[in-house]
């Protein structure tokens, strides 16, 4: 990674379903939470790594469901690829290491022998990664017998039964800890070890997150039985490691408090979150603060006059963009939002932020950009945001004033929903 020019504060390793995703959390307010904290106060100097069983088109497709943030690095198909980035680039020194004394073809040949296995979906095939379905109860003799016979045909295999249904076979080298061990290894060779990694997961196949040295963990309150057995006959005396008594997302702002990895707090949770001495005052906080604002302000959870507050944070001179080409003032942007206030009451209507990266372009001044969500029901639409924001006194109300807003809409984002975009 080379968005960072010294070494992360922090690195966040986390498991998607059940851990950071809560499928039972219809609102997805967890996660919401998480994504409001992380890029309030952790995007610009460290790390988020989403780590999943999925493959790359079941991952999509999770990110086309849920409000997930975009990840710094991708570790899919347990541990089988690492991709980095929006654009999804592979880790090719990733793919040598798996391709020792690996064959697919042999793995599908020995496998098709067992009647207990059913294979999965085609999209979960994957080059490292052959996966099958297999009962409970026929798991651990399958493993031992499938194991050995691998082994005799020269290959050197790594079998993990997760979720009490998924079997996966992959290369011995391969693996979530494995894949997260050679990211220490690279990140180290470069000077750019991160300072802190958290783990997170909820399953069997987390359990090698755990096993590296020297990281934090944290299992979920809904983990698994399996992942809590490994717990207890591998890892109880490890101080490093908790179970958590909050579900999935919560679960792992929970954890980040009690390691004192740093903030912990996320603005979602905070009753008068417009009061900045709340918090760390950073670009990051002033672009979810206002966005969450004007989430609040279209679901009438704020107070009419709460608008008023926001006035100083935006230079009346300065211009607003729309996606669509209109140009105004920043101030008639604000007034445009007034008439707004409370249309998407009672509606599951959400707005976040995901990848705020600022840049300081003068001694007072950043330009910032970032991409802003807003969800209504079942339909997500984003845009490219481009923002300037200059520091002001520091007893002021705010501690940054916007100069300038330029949108754009994300390439198949327009829709029937555009026609209710404001800013």
């Amino acid at each position: 990674m080379d968005r960072l020019s010294a070494s992360a504060r922090l690195m966040i390793v986390s498991d998607l379903d059940h851990t950071m995703v809560d499928h039972h959390d219809s609102e997805n307010f967890s996660l919401l939470r998480f994504n409001a904290l992380w890029e309030a106060n952790y995007r610009h100097d460290s790390l988020l790594v989403f780590s999943t069983g999925r493959s790359p088109t079941l991952y999509k497709e999770l990110r086309k469901e849920k409000p997930m943030l975009t990840p710094d690095i991708t570790i899919m198909s347990v541990g089988t690829e690492i991709t980095y980035g929006h654009s999804m680039v592979p880790d090719e020194g990733w793919v040598d290491v798996l391709n020792q004394k690996w064959d697919k073809k042999i793995v599908i040949e020995e496998a098709s022998k067992f009647s207990e296995l059913t294979p999965q979906a085609e999209s979960e095939q994957r080059p490292h990664k052959v996966s099958f379905y297999t009962q409970k109860d026929k798991a651990q003799a399958v493993t031992k017998a499938l194991s050995e016979s691998l082994e005799k045909r020269g290959l050197d295999v790594k079998i993990i039964y997760s979720g009490g249904i998924d079997l996966d076979i992959l290369p011995q080298g391969a693996g979530k800890g494995q894949a997260l061990a050679y990211l220490h290894k690279k990140f180290k060779s470069i000077g750019k070890l991160p300072t802190s990694t958290l783990v997170c997961g909820d399953s069997g196949n987390d359990a090698e997150l755990f096993s590296i040295p020297d990281v934090y963990g944290v299992m979920v309150s809904n983990a698994q039985e399996e992942l809590l057995q490994w717990h207890a006959e591998n890892a109880k005396d490890n101080s490093k490691i908790i179970h958590a008594s909050e579900r999935c997302a919560a679960g792992i702002i929970q954890a980040i408090g009690h390691f004192k990895l740093g903030p912990n707090i996320s603005l979602r949770d905070v009753k008068d979150f417009l009061d900045s001495n709340l918090e760390t005052k950073s670009i990051g906080l002033e672009i979810v603060k206002f966005y969450l604002f004007y989430e609040k302000w279209r679901r009438a959870d704020v107070e009419e006059s709460s608008l008023d507050q926001l006035k100083n944070s935006f230079n009346p001179s300065g211009v607003f963009v729309h996606p669509s080409g209109l140009e105004q003032s920043l101030s008639d942007s604000l007034s445009s939002i007034r008439k707004h206030y409370g249309d998407s009451q009672g509606k599951q209507y959400r707005v976040w932020v995901d990848r705020v990266l600022p840049t300081k372009i003068s001694l007072d001044s950043w330009l910032v950009k970032f991409d802003k969500w807003e969800l209504s029901g079942e339909e997500q639409l984003c845009c490219r945001t481009t923002a300037i924001l200059s520091s002001k006194d520091s007893n002021a109300a705010s501690e940054f004033v916007w100069l300038h807003v330029h949108q754009t809409w994300l390439e198949g984002s327009k829709s029937e929903l555009s026609s209710t975009w404001l800013f």
